[in-house]
């Protein structure tokens, strides 16, 4: 089935008519197509309004949910992890409805989860399991999580450790080590200061940092070892604030939430663009001459991965920066990059297809977080890229990657990850066809991701 972008997208149009939320539309679509062959393109150049983030969509449905107050979400992300957290709250008795595409009003139940008993499938939603999965080693309830084969692969000891020491029961159902898993009331005290271990993981933090209010006693959660992703950590924090708790910070790796800490709403919350979907369309700037502007993150975001754009910079490409908005444009040439990405990981998936058309070999370090991501991250990576091409070495937590001395068309596997559908896009820029296969992997974070390709970029002449 060759990819059609005119027919795909009349489908699109004429199923939402029929559809009430435009994002099923193409869902419905893609699910009839087992590829999408992308023709050689010679440019990219245009706007692009990003759905909002993931990371931020999952954590402030959660933290709606344990206020006091109704809090209205807008710009919320509709994708497949945002359905999933949704689901699991109507399932513990939270009341929400969805106001239109992109704005959902949540109903809070003050930290006091209506049900107390309930199974909850939340497929391969890493940020939804880990943080429902300490929120609710606190609620006083009896709950089974388990999630599809992949997150049941995906460890998860080091935030079940620390939830055990702060006075969670919780059972393994499985592998010792990995979801399902089952959770129970405790009656042991939690004592004050909980170790947690920060480098396989920045969501175990993240999940106990939301949940220790719920507590009810002074908590200091100190990191042991390296902390990775620790923008992400910090995201969580902004919008605890927000939310009305502060976390006394003291040093990079100790964070103490005081008894008595509660949450209420700000009664309206937006949702910033998704930071690293960003890097796809930024990328294809720097790639594709450009200029490519991205609506909906700028210099007054709070995501790390905005910091991508630095990384173009750095790179060889032209960047220009607003409040609300980010433009790339391709410089002389790209330049290839040795760099630490911890605080990147996601974004920096983007940098190994840059290195595909930069001069020089890049490395991609202190990645291993990659291996414990929807896929082996690094392994696939590595597959991949050989394909188009490029000499890869694959190392426990690096790439290091040497561009093609020319490009091959192929047919890129995904994983079901959505980055990697997104990603390997990028590479049909350099005028060979690509074909992308279980495209709908993308509903993940991003149902619409395709459309919005289409429309910034311009096929080679036939």
């Amino acid at each position: 089935m060759r990819y059609n972008p005119r027919l795909y997208f009349i489908i699109c149009r004429t199923l939402r008519l029929d559809v009430p939320h435009g994002a099923n539309s193409c869902r419905i679509v893609q699910k009839m197509m087992p590829f999408l062959d992308l023709p050689p393109l010679a440019a990219a150049q245009g706007t692009v309004s990003l759905p909002g983030s993931k990371s931020l969509s999952n954590r402030i449905l959660l933290l709606a949910a344990l206020s006091e107050g109704e809090t209205r979400i807008v710009r919320l992300l509709d994708s497949d992890d945002t359905r999933v957290m949704l689901d699991g709250l109507a399932q513990l008795g939270v009341g929400w409805e969805r106001v239109g595409d992109n704005e959902v009003r949540v109903q809070g139940c003050a930290g006091v989860f209506p049900r107390r008993e309930a199974g909850l499938y939340l497929g391969n939603a890493g940020t939804a399991f880990r943080s429902l999965t300490a929120v609710l080693a606190f609620a006083g309830g009896h709950y089974r999580l388990s999630g599809n084969a992949r997150m049941h692969e995906r460890p998860i000891r080091d935030l079940v450790d620390a939830l055990r020491l702060a006075g969670a029961h919780i059972d393994y159902l499985g592998a010792e080590g990995y979801p399902p898993l089952q959770i129970s009331p405790s009656a042991e005290a939690a004592p004050a200061r909980v170790p947690v271990r920060g480098n396989v993981s920045s969501q175990f933090l993240t999940g106990l940092l939301l949940a220790a209010p719920l507590s009810g006693r002074d908590i200091s959660l100190v990191v042991d070892g390296e902390l990775i992703s620790r923008p992400y950590v910090d995201i969580t924090l902004n919008l605890m604030r927000r939310f009305g708790v502060v976390v006394d910070s003291r040093g990079p790796d100790e964070f103490l939430v005081s008894a008595g800490a509660k949450y209420h709403s700000p009664g309206r919350i937006e949702v910033e663009g998704d930071a690293s979907s960003a890097s796809y369309f930024l990328a294809a700037g720097a790639i594709g001459g450009g200029p490519v502007r991205v609506e909906g993150v700028g210099r007054n975001s709070i995501q790390g991965d905005v910091r991508f754009a630095e990384v173009l910079a750095q790179m060889g490409a032209i960047i220009d920066y607003e409040d609300d908005a980010i433009t790339a444009s391709c410089g002389e040439e790209l330049r290839g990059v040795d760099a630490d990405f911890n605080h990147i990981p996601d974004a920096a998936m983007t940098v190994a297809i840059l290195a595909l058309f930069a001069r020089g070999e890049s490395r991609l370090r202190n990645i291993g977080s990659w291996r414990v991501k929807e896929t082996d991250r690094i392994a696939a990576m590595a597959t991949e890229l050989r394909k188009v091409g490029a000499e890869v070495e694959a190392g426990p937590d690096f790439l290091r990657i040497v561009p093609p001395h020319c490009f091959l068309p192929a047919t890129i596997d995904t994983y079901d990850d959505h980055r990697m559908a997104m990603c390997f896009s990028l590479v049909a820029l350099a005028g060979v066809p690509i074909r992308i296969n279980d495209p709908q992997c993308v509903n993940k974070t991003f149902p619409h991701y395709f459309e919005a390709f289409e429309a910034i970029v311009r096929p080679e002449p036939a």
